[in-house]
């Protein structure tokens, strides 16, 4: 990311944190080991202003790519300018690589303020379906090994002992097989893992619909490698739409 990107998404971000993380709303900090369960008209507060903030980091980043648009239009244009004056020997071949660069930096601008859009779209729905499904996860006991199947998510209860740091050899799976990186949403434990008190420090979500080829592909990968997992077919209605394959043990609460 450039220099000005950096500024102007950095100052979305802080803007975010603050509105989540700011005292008055949160309230004293208390060390880890004296937290009490948080309560359910808490985490439904939180829920609210979680999706809250999202959607108006999710407005900013939409203002930003807007703005970006009519640079890269003019950048565009100066371009196929430049490539018709170089055909007829008016500019040099310098001049024509100096338009064509400054229309990749501002291309690259607005590819990386759209993925940050999509991985917003995506947090919210995984952070509030893994939530939602912790209740309903902590009652069961499954053998390890043991497979669960509903029309909300997929549970496999792997016998590997996977921690965050193996998350290589799951990435090397998918970018040999498919040639890109895995979209992997969320890394480790975020703020609002913290908040929430889900315990995510080793799992990874990752931005695939169970029911697609690549998530497929994924999951059959993690079953036959012993490696836990949580698939969520769901979404969060009226919100986003982010179904996604939780990588590690489910999030249970500390």
């Amino acid at each position: 990311m450039h220099a000005q990107s950096v500024r102007q998404t950095g100052l979305v971000l802080l803007l975010l944190l603050t509105f989540l993380f700011h005292p008055a709303s949160l309230g004293q900090k208390r060390s880890r080991q004296n937290r009490k369960p948080v309560p359910e008209t808490e985490l439904a507060k939180l829920r609210e202003d979680f999706i809250k903030a999202t959607r108006e980091y999710k407005a900013s980043l939409e203002r930003l790519i807007q703005s970006y648009q009519g640079s890269l239009e003019r950048a565009e244009l100066r371009v196929a300018q430049s490539k018709e004056l170089f055909a007829q020997g008016l500019v040099s071949k310098v001049q024509l690589s100096e338009s064509e660069t400054a229309l990749e930096v501002i291309q690259n601008k607005v590819d990386e303020a759209k993925q940050q859009l999509a991985n917003a779209d995506t947090q919210i729905a995984a952070t509030l379906l893994e939530a939602e499904a912790e209740r309903k996860i902590a009652k069961l006991r499954l053998p390890k090994g043991a497979l669960v199947a509903t029309t909300s998510y997929i549970r496999f209860n792997g016998s590997a002992n996977w921690l965050l740091p193996d998350s290589g050899k799951v990435q090397k799976f998918f970018s040999d097989t498919f040639h890109k990186p895995l979209p992997i949403a969320v890394f480790g434990q975020g703020a609002i893992h913290d908040r929430w008190r889900l315990d995510h420090r080793n799992a990874m979500d990752v931005s695939l619909h169970p029911d697609g080829v690549e998530g497929r592909a994924l999951i059959d990968f993690l079953r036959n490698n012993g490696i836990p997992f949580l698939a969520f077919r769901g979404a969060i209605p009226g919100t986003s739409t982010g179904p996604h394959i939780h990588i590690g043990r489910p999030s249970h609460r500390f």
